[in-house]
């Protein structure tokens, strides 16, 4: 094992080698840059494809040993309650920068960034709340596991494992069978890592040759600002949140996920982290049905940065067209957009397609200042999709401890480097009880009831076999 993490080691190094490599070839030949969209468009598309079939594996073992569905019930709704309060703090954070240092001033709008806000003002219509919510059904049972909608494959994990409670002790041989197949993805996924540097080089080559340098002088004051209010948010509200609940570092936390914020570093997109956030919140010693809800449920839900960005920018541009927002418009205009982003979850760029649709709702005398963001949005897209990845993490932890799904013991010796991330497997195997907190899937991390592979042999706390006790009083927060 110790090899094969010592091989992934020099993978990262190599796509930070890529990544200084991508910017150096965009500023250099910005045609040549852009040609090469096409290889960083293709490894986040190889990430994607192996979303659905995770999450799909992840929640029916959970759900499927679990023995009463109102503990389901009740990690579902904690996280949703905490991703709507949780999403106002970062209105709030925002709307307090903005006013604060009123970046917009200064600015000058062209015929050529009207046209691009135009552009992105329908696009920010093409969603609306009604929509997504019916588009969570799929157009059939098997659908779901191919359209990439990871809304739809919840639902049709959450059936499954439900279906699988019921059937008792006939379902155990479909748990089995659902564990090999999740080992089997996970294979796949840390075979297509071994394509993230040519995938982080394409990406950067793309974006630095497609916006050169003019934009970022012009438009510094607005990502600077945005930037830095996006670890005002994690650090100062975030981090004093999971040691207060959890007693957990955030620093140490990052450190742990530091593979995952460079792979969205380098491909600015939060999805193609999602797997292994997946597979490292359980190995970290939160229970599988709890990272199985709460991570696929937060990348539609628990958007922080996303929220930041759209009070920022909408401020930004209130003050570049001078049409400065009131007080009570700057509230009701965030909050429709904060409904807003939901629906638009899954859509390429929907920070900026929610929010232009959401000016031309409200004010659309301020559409065309979208334009202004256009030329910086690839940049800024990257803090919001840091600050969601980091804002998913925390709350998984936090879910996990306030329903006494979190193994604390396990998650110091995690992020101590005692029990190191597997790496090649990207599952953990032969841990003898440690995976998964410890919380009973059969004793074991990837749920096959104690080396009986998932065969709902463990009850996830409900009939714990000795050494696996969801419910022991030493798990619960303090």
């Amino acid at each position: 094992m110790s090899v094969a993490r010592d091989r992934t080691h020099y993978l990262y190094i190599a796509v930070i080698v890529a990544v200084v490599i991508g910017v150096a070839v965009g500023f250099i030949a910005p045609e040549l840059g852009q040609a090469l969209k096409p290889i960083g468009t293709a490894f986040v598309a190889l990430i994607k494809m192996m979303i659905s079939p995770i999450i799909f594996c992840t929640i029916v073992l959970g759900v499927g040993s679990v023995t009463r569905a109102a503990k389901v019930g009740r990690v579902g709704g904690l996280a949703l309650g905490y991703f709507l309060g949780m999403s106002t703090v970062a209105l709030g954070v925002g709307l307090l920068v903005g006013n604060l240092i009123d970046p917009g001033q200064g600015l000058q709008l062209t015929d050529e960034l009207r046209e691009a806000a135009g552009a992105e003002a329908a696009k920010g219509g093409e969603s609306d709340t009604v929509t997504f919510l019916l588009g969570i059904i799929p157009t059939t049972l098997v659908s779901a596991l191919t359209s990439g909608e990871v809304l739809q494959t919840l639902l049709v994990a959450l059936l499954t494992g439900f279906a699988l409670q019921a059937m008792g002790e006939r379902g155990g041989p479909i748990l089995n069978g659902v564990a090999h197949v999740q080992r089997l993805v996970f294979r796949i996924l840390a075979m297509i890592m071994w394509a993230a540097p040519v995938g982080a080089f394409g990406a950067m080559a793309a974006v630095v040759g497609a916006t050169g340098v003019d934009a970022l002088k012009s438009l510094g004051v607005i990502m600077l600002a945005f930037y830095l209010t996006c670890l005002l948010f994690v650090f100062v509200v975030l981090g004093p949140l999971l040691w207060l609940v959890a007693r957990v570092g955030l620093f140490s936390l990052l450190r742990y996920l530091g593979r995952e914020f460079l792979l969205i570093l380098s491909t600015s997109s939060s999805e193609s982290a999602l797997p292994r956030l997946i597979a490292k919140m359980e190995h970290l010693g939160v229970s599988r049905p709890v990272v199985g809800i709460t991570v696929p449920t937060g990348y539609s839900f628990n958007l922080d940065g996303t929220a930041i960005y759209l009070t920022m920018a909408t401020l930004f541009i209130a003050g570049a067209t001078g049409a400065p927002l009131s007080f009570g418009e700057q509230l009701s205009l965030l909050v429709f957009m904060m409904i807003a982003s939901k629906g638009a979850a899954g859509v390429t760029g929907a920070g900026l397609a929610t929010l232009a649709g959401g000016l031309q709702s409200h004010r659309p005398d301020l559409v065309d200042g979208v334009g202004l963001i256009v030329g910086i949005d690839r940049f800024m897209s990257e803090a919001r999709a840091l600050t969601n990845f980091a804002g998913n993490a925390v709350a998984t932890v936090l879910v996990g401890t306030w329903t006494g799904e979190f193994d604390r013991e396990r998650a110091e010796e995690v992020l101590t480097g005692r029990a190191p991330f597997d790496e090649a497997t990207l599952l953990d195997d032969g841990d003898g009880g440690k995976g998964d907190g410890g919380k009973g899937d059969g004793g074991k991390g990837d749920g096959d009831g104690g080396k009986g592979e998932g065969d709902g042999g463990g009850d996830d706390g409900d009939t714990p076999p000795p050494g696996a006790r969801s419910g022991d009083p030493a798990l619960s927060p303090a």
